[in-house]
C-alpha cells in the first residue's frame, strides 16, 4: 500500500470516528477534532470548563466508538495516589499461605478519564505523571506496563472555582493540548433538547 493510500485510509477512519462521536455530542466540533488529534498523536488532552458541558460524555463516547477499555477517576481532595495506581494487598491461598498480590487501580485502562483533576491535591495529581510519560507505573519497586494505547483525557474546573488546586507545571507539560470548552450556542441547546426529548419518549 502506498503512503498516499495509507494517509487517505487514516483520514477516512478519522472522519468516520468523528462522525460517530458527533452523533452523541452536539457541537464542539473543534474540541472533538483536537481530542482525536491528541489521542492519535500519542499525547494526552486537558479540557477546561464548568461542569455540565459534556466533557465526560465525550470521552465515554470515544471509548465506545473505538471499543477500548475505559476507566473514570473522580478526583476529590481525599483521593490518594494508591486509589489511582493500585496497591499490593495481602491475600491467602488455599493452603493458608499469605503473599502480596497487586490490585490494579483504574489507571490500567486504554482510555482514562481524570475527572475534575484539579480538585485533588498536587501529590495525588502527580500519581499520573509516570504513566502519562512512560506508559507504565512503578509500585513496590516493580514497573507495570499500562495497556497500549494509553490516553488520558483530564477535565478541570476553572481555577477561580472554590476547592481547586493549580496543576503543577510538570504535569501541564504532559498534555498535548489544553482546550477550553465553551457553553453551547442557542441552536445547539435546541438540538440537545430535541435529542433528550426523543430519548425520553422512546
Amino acid at each position: 500500500m502506498s503512503q498516499e493510500s495509507r494517509v487517505r485510509e487514516f483520514v477516512d477512519a478519522f472522519e468516520a470516528l468523528r462522525a460517530e462521536v458527533e452523533k452523541v455530542i452536539v457541537g464542539h466540533r473543534e474540541i472533538i477534532t483536537h481530542v482525536l488529534t491528541g489521542m492519535f498523536a500519542g499525547g494526552h488532552v486537558l479540557l477546561e470548563g464548568v461542569p455540565g458541558l459534556g466533557k465526560t460524555l465525550l470521552v465515554k463516547t470515544l471509548a465506545e466508538g473505538l471499543e477500548l477499555s475505559f476507566s473514570r477517576i473522580q478526583f476529590t481532595p481525599d483521593l490518594m495516589p494508591a486509589d489511582i495506581i493500585g496497591t499490593n494487598i495481602i491475600v491467602e491461598d488455599a493452603e493458608g499461605r499469605k503473599h502480596f498480590q497487586f490490585q490494579h487501580g483504574p489507571i490500567f485502562a486504554h482510555i482514562l478519564l481524570a475527572d475534575e483533576i484539579n480538585r485533588a491535591t498536587p501529590k495525588t495529581q502527580s500519581a499520573l505523571l509516570e504513566g502519562m510519560q512512560e506508559g507504565a507505573v512503578t509500585v513496590g519497586g516493580a514497573s507495570r506496563p499500562l495497556p497500549a494505547p494509553f490516553f488520558v483525557l483530564a477535565t478541570q474546573n476553572p481555577i477561580e472555582m472554590e476547592g481547586t488546586y493549580p496543576l503543577p507545571e510538570a504535569q501541564l507539560d504532559r498534555f498535548f493540548f489544553k482546550l477550553r470548552v465553551r457553553y453551547p450556542a442557542l441552536e445547539e441547546l435546541n438540538a440537545i433538547i430535541d435529542r433528550t426529548m426523543i430519548a425520553f419518549s422512546s
